[in-house]
């Protein structure tokens, strides 16, 4: 697991566990110590090396717990990973170059985007095994796509193309193959040198929406907004709008 903070503020954490970037406690160890180290980072890029993003879960996990609290007890600590980056208070984008099985988009349906190269291809394929997703992928695919597509991509187990998906509403661009992994790192560099703080705003409204609907969301929003006002970048960007015109701020992040 690699972490790099660019000039943007931009943290690109690189997923290289080659060749088949299998999860293992000692990944999931890694992913958390590269977290820790976001620090100042105004939004975070996950993506991965190698031929494929990931082949799934080094199913020796699977095998090694003897008892129903056994698995729990590990499933609790597969779920802490990708519930930790849905609560980041930065933007998250997902890039997919490849194949992109079980844990990975898992991760990735935690991010508030996913980008996705045209050769890339997502599945969740637990039912292999005999199991269900665990990681908080069924639920989060459900409140992207609904319940019937959550439903078909667990039971059936198939792997679907980034193009469905992007249908689905799961996927928010597809991008060239040739090019992908600039294009990826542009696009999240993109979101990091702006009104980063109003970004963070954005997400709990919609995590206000995801829990309640229009009305909690409604209820809300505008202290949510209201807030701004302590901002920097709030107040920098009106008063560049009202003097420069539309277009010309720059953000902090403060």
């Amino acid at each position: 697991m690699r972490l790099d903070l660019e000039p943007t503020g931009l943290a690109v954490l690189t997923i290289d566990a080659g060749p088949l970037n299998l999860y293992t406690l000692e990944l999931h160890a890694d992913f958390d110590a590269a977290l820790d180290r976001l620090g100042d980072a105004r939004a975070l890029l996950i993506r991965a090396e190698g031929k494929i993003v990931s082949g799934g879960v080094d199913v020796s996990l699977f095998a090694a717990q003897e008892t129903p609290g056994q698995a729990k007890e590990l499933f609790d600590r597969m779920l802490a990973l990708p519930d930790r980056i849905a609560a980041l208070e930065i933007p998250t984008v997902f890039a997919a170059h490849g194949l992109c099985l079980t844990w990975a988009f898992e991760v990735a349906v935690a991010c508030d985007l996913i980008l996705a190269a045209e050769r890339a291809s997502f599945g969740l394929v637990e039912k292999v095994v005999g199991l269900t997703p665990a990681m908080g992928g069924t639920q989060r695919l459900a409140a992207r796509a609904g319940v019937g597509r959550a439903a078909e991509f667990v039971m059936t187990g198939d792997r679907y193309p980034a193009a469905e998906l992007e249908r689905w509403g799961v996927v928010n661009r597809v991008l060239p193959d040739a090019g992908f992994d600039e294009a990826a790192r542009s696009f999240a560099a993109s979101l990091a040198e702006g009104p980063t703080r109003a970004h963070v705003a954005t997400k709990k409204v919609l995590s206000h929406f995801a829990n309640g609907g229009v009305a909690e969301a409604n209820a809300a929003i505008t202290s949510i907004a209201a807030d701004l006002y302590r901002t920097e970048d709030l107040r920098n960007a009106v008063r560049s709008f009202l003097e420069e015109g539309p277009g010309k701020a720059t953000f902090t992040g403060r």
